[in-house]
This record gives C-alpha cells, structure tokens and sequence, in this order.
C-alpha cells in the first residue's frame, strides 16, 4: 500500500495519536468517511437521496 511497510504505518499511527489524542480519532474518521462518499458521490453523479426526494415533490406539482 502506496509503498508503505507495517512499520511505518505503526509510526504513522502513533504520531496521529499523540497529535490529536484517542478521544479524536472517531471523530477525524468520521469525518474522513464522510468526505469520501461524498466525492465518490460527485464524481459518480449520483444525487444525494433528500435531493432526489425533493424533486419528485417538485416535479407532481
């Protein structure tokens, strides 16, 4: 993975560790996570579900 053995990626991980502390991880990943499947939503075009539920109410009107 990208080039990367176990032991930097432990390293990594410590060092995000001190950094921003075990309380935050949850919340950095979350966030991480969120992004993601929103770019992966732009760039698939896909419609986010409350969008697509608005138009509909649009479109019977």
């Amino acid at each position: 993975m990208f080039g990367m053995g176990m032991t930097e990626m432990i390293i990594i991980l410590v060092i995000v560790l001190i950094v921003f502390g075990a309380g935050k991880l949850p919340d950095i990943g979350k966030g991480l996570g969120h992004g993601i499947k929103n770019f992966k939503k732009a760039v698939g075009g896909q419609e986010d579900d409350d969008e697509a539920a608005k138009k509909e109410i649009n479109d019977k009107k």
